[in-house]
């Protein structure tokens, strides 16, 4: 048995690497410990590029922590002295009254966010690499962009490693047993005892949770990446990121040409499809990249030229399609975190604050109510047929 820590982090992934680092930081003392190594293709924290954006269409009540999460991603930077956040503005695109825009100009309205709307005409001229329909708009959110999960991962890591966690990767945690006021942690290689223990382990998390046997999905998630027509429309200086809202389809994302792929493109949760997380990700099929070239033909025309990459991914989605950060029901020596249904990455930063909050203050000042097991078992029983 190895001798006691304060806290040990199981799952170095985004939330993970960033809890670890928060909480070594803090001088605690830290273990943390992942079956596999950093920014893996089996996890949901790799890919070159994912969205951040202030104007959140989905609620406004993720905009304090979006909020916070600009801050500490530039906490990183400086520590790192690396970039991990570009800015290019993200445009969501579709009917006034649909969805995205709908959503995203109630929460730039109630957080007094900078925004611009743009018609079918401003958008052709300003951004031509987009196809438009005659009745739908855009919402420019100008402090929008994007971020670089490996870059943020590994940069977690070793920051907490520089301030004293220990590091353990290729062991998988078996079980999380309560243990003499705190936990025991149990892996094929040994066992570890620790008065907390933070749970993120993406799409492997209801082996550990068993509150979430019944309601974490991992589903199979595609992008791919285009060299572009037009690599001057694509440039990132005229073609922000974006969100488009395609109504019962769904929505997709995209991200301008940053790097020597192209432009990338994903719908949000792709075909929903249910995933075994100990198999390996399903392979690309003609399914997948009919549905993506079909949509950078029709709505991105100026990007879609070669399909030269396309790889799957993990979301785990919850119920409600929420996050999850809370202690576990019955045990506040266990704190569960996320899995965030697909939407995750850009808070990662104020997650792992948050989840440091939990392991050593047993609470948190940031606004994570609606993250509660409480409120994700009131999300289903609502849905249940009386």
């Amino acid at each position: 048995m190895t001798a006691g820590f304060d806290v040990a982090v199981i799952g170095l992934g985004a939330m993970g690497s960033a809890a670890l680092s928060f909480l070594a930081a803090r001088g605690a003392k830290t273990i943390g410990i992942d079956a596999y190594f950093p920014a893996h293709a089996l996890s949901s924290s790799h890919g070159d590029s994912r969205l951040i954006r202030l104007g959140y269409f989905e609620d406004p009540s993720y905009v304090p922590l979006l909020q916070r999460a600009y801050r500490n991603w530039r906490d990183l930077e400086t520590r790192l002295r690396a970039d991990v956040l570009t800015i290019t503005g993200v445009l969501q695109i579709g009917a006034d009254d649909g969805k995205v825009v709908a959503g995203t100009r109630a929460s730039c309205r109630m957080h007094g966010l900078p925004h611009e709307v743009l018609d079918r005409a401003d958008m052709a001229r300003r951004f031509p690499a987009f196809q438009l329909d005659e009745d739908e708009i855009a919402v420019l959110d100008p402090q929008g962009g994007y971020l670089r999960p490996e870059v943020a991962v590994m940069g977690y890591l070793k920051l907490a490693a520089q301030d004293g966690a220990v590091l353990h990767f290729g062991e998988r945690v078996t079980a999380i047993e309560t243990s003499d006021g705190g936990v025991k942690i149990c892996t094929a290689d040994g066992q570890y005892r620790a008065k907390k223990v933070v749970v993120a382990t993406g799409s492997w998390i209801a082996e550990l949770v068993p509150q979430l046997q019944a309601h974490a999905v991992p589903i199979r998630q595609v992008v791919a990446w285009y060299q572009p027509r037009d690599g001057f429309a694509t440039e990132p200086q005229r073609m922000p990121c974006f969100l488009r809202d395609e109504g019962a389809e769904g929505s997709y994302f995209g991200f301008p040409a940053i790097g020597v792929d192209g432009v990338k493109v994903g719908r949000h949760a792709h075909f929903r499809e249910p995933i075994d997380p100990n198999q390996p990700n399903p392979p690309v099929n003609d399914a997948d990249t009919s549905l993506l070239d079909g949509f950078i033909s029709k709505r991105v025309p100026a990007a879609a030229g070669l399909r030269v990459n396309a790889v799957t991914c993990r979301y785990t989605m919850l119920p409600s399609e929420d996050f999850l950060l809370d202690l576990a029901p019955g045990n506040p020596n266990v704190v569960v975190a996320s899995p965030c249904s697909g939407h995750g990455f850009k808070f990662t930063s104020v997650v792992g604050e948050i989840l440091a909050d939990l392991a050593l203050e047993g609470g948190t000042n940031l606004p994570i109510a609606a993250f509660s097991f409480d409120a994700m078992n009131r999300f289903v029983a609502a849905r249940k047929p009386v």
